[in-house]
């Protein structure tokens, strides 16, 4: 499975960047996430459990996060839950006016759960998210603040 959302914002790049980055915000600026708890800290590398909500239906999971400011990037390995396993790349590609902002998720099960990782774990739940995710990001972006 390979989803990606992709959302233009008005506003730099390096203030998306950094509201993506500061999950341990994000239950407090993104509504649909119930929590985030950082488990390990060590340089760009952060370790966390997470959860948010698809409508009614609770999600949660483990996750590594390792930020690259100097590539643009955020990347995650989700080593928990249901998408064990799955690479999720956040990407930021400046342009006059602002930036375009983008979530890669890749997610490799065998047949015939690829058809349960495509259709069930993607299309559903994580594009989802991904895509309120995208545009609170942009919301909070856009009016200059943190949240």
């Amino acid at each position: 499975m390979h989803l990606e959302s992709v959302i233009e914002v008005a506003a730099p790049w390096e203030r998306v960047f950094a509201l993506a980055a500061d999950i341990e915000r994000w239950a407090e600026r993104l509504p649909h996430y119930r929590w985030v708890r950082i488990i390990e800290r060590n340089g760009r590398r952060t370790v966390a459990e997470m959860a948010a909500r698809r409508g009614r239906i609770p999600v949660r999971w483990r996750t590594v996060q390792e930020v690259r400011p100097a590539e643009r990037r955020i990347l995650f390995t989700h080593t928990g839950g249901p998408t064990r396993g799955m690479a999720v790349e956040w990407f930021f590609e400046p342009h006059p006016g602002g930036v375009r902002v983008g979530i890669r998720h890749d997610l490799r099960w065998p047949p015939p759960l690829s058809w349960i990782a495509e259709w069930i774990v993607g299309r559903f739940f994580i594009a989802h998210v991904a895509g309120k995710t995208l545009r609170r990001v942009k919301a909070l972006a856009e009016a200059g603040g943190e949240g």
